[in-house]
């Protein structure tokens, strides 16, 4: 089975991802950093090099590959891998999805204070982050939205998300 975390930059795909693949003993795959394993590059450079809309041509043919090779695994996408080509229902019909949904000011707190660097995020104000924030999201709560689970405000608890998650883990 699959299950595909979803949801804004710093949302804790991630954190939760790892330990929740661990738990289930599932593998574990982060989206971007495949994709620059893969293509010798960061995402940032990517973007710089071949612009978005090749990035997003590479992640939609990363996601069908990890999909293609079957497997149980926990998927950290991209923020914005559920808003372009069809991922989201490609996402939904192979597996299920959890959109970790947590209010702009939490992200906006959890970004400011992270160790990654964060390109779209980087050298803007705490006020000017808000805002991107806000907007964004605005944007992408439709294609969010349509997630399977939607866990308001996750705690970095994996105990509480693998009860969340118990329906679906039965089916499969």
């Amino acid at each position: 089975m699959l299950i595909f975390l979803i949801g804004f930059m710093g949302s804790g795909k991630t954190t939760l991802g790892r330990p929740l693949a661990r738990r289930l003993g599932y593998d574990f795959i982060d989206l971007d950093q495949l994709i620059e394993e893969r293509e010798g590059m960061t995402i940032a450079e990517i973007f710089a090099a071949h612009g978005e809309d090749h990035f997003r041509t590479l992640e939609r043919t990363y996601l069908g590959s990890v999909i293609a090779s079957g497997g149980d695994a926990v998927v950290s996408t991209g923020g914005g891998t559920p808003c372009f080509h069809d991922n989201m229902a490609l996402m939904n019909a192979n597996g299920v999805t959890v959109y970790l949904k947590l209010s702009p000011a939490t992200l906006a707190g959890r970004l400011a204070s992270a160790k990654v660097c964060r390109p779209l995020v980087a050298g803007k104000s705490a006020e000017e982050l808000l805002q991107y924030i806000s907007d964004t999201l605005s944007l992408r709560e439709e294609y969010y939205g349509r997630a399977r689970v939607v866990v308001a405000d996750p705690s970095r608890d994996v105990t509480k998300l693998i009860d969340i998650l118990g329906p679906y883990l039965s089916r499969y």
